[in-house]
């Protein structure tokens, strides 16, 4: 029997904590049924992202839930979460981040953000940022090389935004065709996390904070998101497409 992997305390850095945050409490306006729950796999969407969060074996996991929160907690095997309740979700993401820093263990190092909504997001990519956040100058793993024994391993993977000495404070995949999750954060960055507005903030804080973002080149397209039917067809092809 594999044994299990030993907590991410942040790659290479013995004693740092890391933290998962996964972002589920979404409404699913635009799809008209709670996509947390579309059927996926051998369960259900949010089943994938929890299973890419267990390998990750984070320090601490915060699932944040508000729309259907009831249903999902009803449905979804969500043992080893801390589970956070955000009545404001309708205000956008910022919301549901700032409910889930508030969870956090005091002496937590590094915050990883996963989309509910995004199963394709691999825990090989996980640990390429947390690891990138240690690094200093302007290489920095890559996801291919997060994972013992790929065709990757070995290879520095990513590009600097600002070449300052010091280690970045953002992490982010660059994957062959964008920038996407996951994404981590240092310490220092978490109270402009939580200070944050709205549903595309994040995006804004990475654009502002353009010289403390590292990029971890990740193989492949940026993994689906899903807020419509036609993006669970493309990532219930996709699934198959893996098989």
């Amino acid at each position: 029997m594999p044994s299990r992997p030993e907590p991410l305390l942040t790659a290479g850095c013995p004693g740092r904590r890391s933290a998962g945050i996964i972002l589920a409490a979404g409404a699913s306006r635009r799809l008209g049924r709670p996509k947390q729950l579309l059927p996926y796999g051998s369960g259900v969407l949010l089943d994938a992202v929890l299973e890419t969060a267990r390998d990750c074996s984070f320090s601490q996991t915060v699932l944040a839930l508000g729309g259907a929160a009831a249903e999902i907690e009803r449905t979804v095997d969500t043992s080893g979460c801390d589970v956070v309740l955000n009545p404001d979700f309708g205000e956008g993401c910022a919301s549901s981040i700032a409910s889930a820093l508030a969870a956090l263990h005091p002496d937590t190092d590094a915050v990883v953000l996963l989309l509910g909504d995004q199963p394709g997001v691999r825990a090989a990519s996980v640990r390429a940022v947390l690891g990138a956040l240690e690094q200093t100058g302007s290489a920095a793993p890559s996801a291919a090389a997060a994972s013992p024994g790929s065709a990757g391993a070995g290879r520095a993977g990513a590009g600097r935004a600002g070449a300052g000495a010091g280690s970045p404070g953002i992490a982010v995949c660059r994957y062959d065709d964008g920038v996407g999750h996951p994404l981590a954060f240092a310490r220092r960055l978490l109270p402009d996390l939580a200070a944050l507005h709205g549903d595309k903030a994040v995006w804004k804080l990475l654009e502002q904070r353009t010289d403390d973002v590292i990029e971890v080149r990740t193989p492949g397209p940026v993994p689906l998101d899903v807020d419509t039917e036609e993006d669970y067809r493309r990532v219930l092809d996709s699934l198959q497409g893996a098989v």
